[in-house]
């Protein structure tokens, strides 16, 4: 039996990257998945990309009206949400001086607002149905401490690990696990804009932050994509049903807590 058999997930910002690579995971450990995505394009393609198993749903996690169109639509689709996992994010970076209060909102709004509200929906929908859900929250490194250049995202994922820890305690009284991961530099798509930050703001050529901080990983490398599989799996599994509010380092040895 498949460690995920019968269940169906939400995913958000899956199209791609991480939230993708959990999505072909957990239809492999047999569940069935909701690739949501704000490029809806690209949210077809990825499922297309799976085949059976996996569904397309266009979602704005900055919008209340979005988010609940797409559970219903993912509801609709796949009866119900025994999973979901909170990993739509936007990065920003820059110095202290010349953080602007637009800036701050954006990414506030995609990254704290986005998990708290499309949580707070899936939730509610776990307790009406009496679904033992599980709800899994993207957070980083980078909201383990502060870094130069990354207050706002560092301030973000700070605020998704105390969120987790809140709402894991407040939901387990229905059966709803909540917990989060924590990676550390992932390649990818994404880590090509923060390379690029890093460019601008510290003088360096295009690619060389990126592999400094590869080569700074304990492991050696930067993470892929796949590394974080085997966490988001347990997570949703029987395995974590005695874990709760608690945010899991998947980062090969960059932050020891």
């Amino acid at each position: 039996m498949k460690r995920l058999d019968g269940k169906s997930a939400l995913i958000t910002g899956a199209a791609r990257g991480i939230g993708l690579a959990f999505a072909k995971a957990y239809v492999t450990e047999g569940a069935r998945v909701a690739i949501a995505d704000i490029d809806g394009d690209r949210a077809r393609d990825a499922a297309a990309e799976i085949g059976e198993g996996a569904i397309a749903v266009e979602m704005d996690v900055t919008r209340q009206d979005s988010i609940d169109a797409a559970i219903a639509q993912t509801v609709k689709s796949l009866r119900q949400i025994d999973i979901l996992i909170n990993n739509a994010a936007v990065f920003t970076a820059a110095p202290i001086v010349e953080i602007t209060r637009e800036e701050y909102a954006r990414v506030f709004d995609a990254n704290v607002a986005g998990p708290l509200f499309t949580l707070q929906a899936v939730a509610r929908h776990m307790i009406k149905h009496g679904i033992k859900g599980r709800i899994i929250n993207m957070a980083s490194q980078a909201g383990r401490r502060g870094e130069p250049l990354v207050a706002v995202y560092c301030a973000s994922k700070s605020a998704v690990i105390s969120l987790t820890q809140s709402a894991g305690l407040d939901l387990i009284k229905h059966g709803i696990n909540v917990n989060a991961i924590a990676p550390g530099v992932v390649d990818g798509e994404h880590w090509d804009g923060v390379d690029a930050y890093f460019a601008k703001y510290e003088g360096k050529a295009p690619g060389q932050k990126k592999r400094e901080v590869g080569e700074a990983v304990p492991v050696g490398r930067m993470a892929q994509a796949e590394d974080l599989t085997g966490m988001a799996v347990f997570l949703a599994s029987q395995d974590a049903d005695y874990i709760v509010a608690q945010t899991y380092n998947v980062d090969g040895g960059n932050w020891m807590s």
